[in-house]
């Protein structure tokens, strides 16, 4: 490989696509069509300018709310107040999938050694990095353009809608450098990706104080590109001079990234590794205990985003009923879900969308199994004479106990915020068991990417995130946009009592545990008869 070149830049960008040709087409559309229906929907919430007032006022008011999507800026634009949730929400979502893709194809293709393979042939040092941040940016700028033409195709404005989609397509690009970043530091590509995630965690908690701490702190959300995408405050002036910012922020951090990856060697990193013990300890003594001593770092992070989580859904449930008092507004949230008044639908609503989150947790717990075997340490457990499902199982049994916390911890901080707003210690337990009853939906989907790893482990990781991302459509705007039943019946989410509000129904719950059962058999089974890649 080439010290310092750009050899083979297009070369390696040509095999990203190609290796990415499922995926890429899959997320854009995924972007885009969050997008349009987020739009179509909830544009006939607000008919009239007194709806879109009194809405952004209460929200405005809500400082749980405007530290979890931010400020409306204009209370009186269509767009301003449709979109809210959307702006920093979808943009940090965005920021994960450009992060993501970068150390993929750096750090990752490092990792796993077939970089080096292809630095043997005419491939200069930067040019897999190069390859990489041209292939995020253009990523993030089509799903900027192609948001921008599907909201202004709902009816909004041309120019805030081109001004939404490029603030989204600023902060992809500029998370992307971070990563580049990221993946120069350390020789592995789980702590890049943490290092990177970690970054947007504490620009999203920046932007959070800088919108809720009033004239004083307002300055943080200058230091959040997550911040400047706020910033823009498109449909409510349209700053253009603020996409600068990313802008020119992906090509410092970018540039910095070059100049980290010429100054150390193929597979390290810049941050030394530590040294660990020389005898393991005999809590490691089962592919079990390895499992949960590989996990328990990640699983510490997703237990606190939870109790965060379940905090702020329970304070917002306090006061939803102020800033959702038109009769189409009401009649949106219950379309959602729930039916015993505003506050258990947006309860109901809200934990729906835990519990798919939940399933994220659950399916990288469920992958970690793949990635453990592509990257051969599977081998050295095997070859001690450890069954395979034995080893397998451990993995799923992990990420069943997981999912048990994290939606526990969830549904208790979320009953506890929303029990002291309503002075009514009940509702601790109401919510609580109403987060558990969404659980063998979250398992479900956890039992499918269980099966792909048995039995088509090439595809299992794209085949489990479509799923995934296809139920979560299902959910959120499937409703909306009166699809059939038989397809909303697609998602098992949809089989869940609508709780709290709704009765407590058994049988489904059972059925969906059953599939659970039978999909984890099936994976099990799977991974036993094939080979071992």
């Amino acid at each position: 490989m080439s010290a310092g070149g750009w050899q083979g830049t297009g070369a390696l960008l040509r095999l990203a696509l190609r290796r990415d040709r499922v995926r890429l087409p899959v997320w854009v559309s995924v972007f885009v069509l969050l997008v349009a229906s987020s739009a179509s929907a909830t544009v006939k919430v607000y008919p009239d300018v007194a709806s879109r007032i009194a809405a952004a006022t209460s929200i405005n008011s809500t400082p749980a709310l405007v530290a979890l999507y931010g400020r409306i800026y204009d209370p009186r634009a269509l767009g301003a107040v449709s979109m809210i949730k959307m702006v920093a929400f979808g943009a940090a979502l965005l920021a994960v999938l450009t992060a993501n893709m970068v150390v993929r194809h750096t750090r990752t293709a490092e990792e796993s050694g077939y970089l080096e393979l292809l630095g043997a042939t005419v491939v200069g040092r930067r040019a897999a990095l190069a390859s990489a941040l041209i292939l995020s940016g253009a990523v993030s700028l089509t799903i900027g353009v192609l948001s921008g033409v599907s909201l202004f195709a709902a009816g909004l404005p041309v120019a805030g809608s081109f001004a939404f989609g490029l603030s989204w397509a600023g902060t992809g690009a500029a998370f992307a450098a971070v990563a580049a970043v990221t993946a120069q530091l350390s020789r592995a590509a789980r702590t890049a990706t943490a290092l990177a995630t970690g970054t947007l965690g504490l620009a999203y908690v920046l932007r959070a104080f800088g919108d809720t701490g009033g004239p004083g702190l307002a300055w943080l959300s200058w230091l959040s590109p997550v911040g400047w995408g706020q910033q823009v405050r498109a449909y409510a002036g349209d700053r253009w001079w603020v996409l600068l910012l990313p802008a020119a922020f992906a090509v410092v951090v970018g540039g910095l990234a070059f100049w980290l990856a010429d100054r150390r060697d193929m597979g390290a990193g810049l941050l030394a590794d530590r040294p660990g013990p020389q005898q393991a300890s005999p809590r490691l003594a089962s592919p079990l205990a390895l499992t949960v001593r590989l996990q328990r770092g990640v699983t510490a992070g997703w237990l606190v985003a939870f109790a965060l989580l379940g905090v702020v859904m329970g304070n917002i449930a306090a006061n939803v009923g102020s800033f959702l008092d038109s009769p189409a507004a009401k009649e949106f949230i219950q379309l959602l879900g729930g039916q015993r008044g505003l506050t258990d639908a947006f309860i109901a609503t809200e934990l729906s969308i835990m519990s798919i989150v939940c399933s994220v947790y659950g399916i990288q717990v469920v992958l970690r199994a793949r990635a453990e075997e592509t990257g051969g340490r599977a081998d050295a457990i095997l070859a001690t004479g450890t069954p395979r499902l034995r080893w397998y199982g451990g993995h799923l049994a992990v990420a069943v106990a997981g999912m048990v916390l994290l939606t526990t911890v969830g549904g208790l901080t979320g009953g506890a915020a929303h029990a002291a707003s309503t002075g009514r210690s009940g509702d601790v337990w109401r919510v609580l068991g109403a987060a558990l009853c969404y659980l063998p939906a979250s398992l479900v989907m956890v039992a499918v990417a269980a099966v792909l790893v048995g039995w088509l482990p090439r595809w299992a990781g794209s085949l489990s995130w479509a799923a995934l991302v296809a139920v979560l459509m299902l959910g959120q705007v499937g409703a909306l946009l009166k699809l059939p039943t038989l397809a909303l019946d697609l998602s098992p989410f949809s089989h869940v009592p609508r709780l709290p509000g709704a009765s407590l129904q058994l049988t489904p719950l059972l059925w969906l545990a059953a599939v659970v059962v039978v999909g984890f058999a099936a994976g099990l089974a799977g991974m036993r008869r094939r080979d071992i890649s």
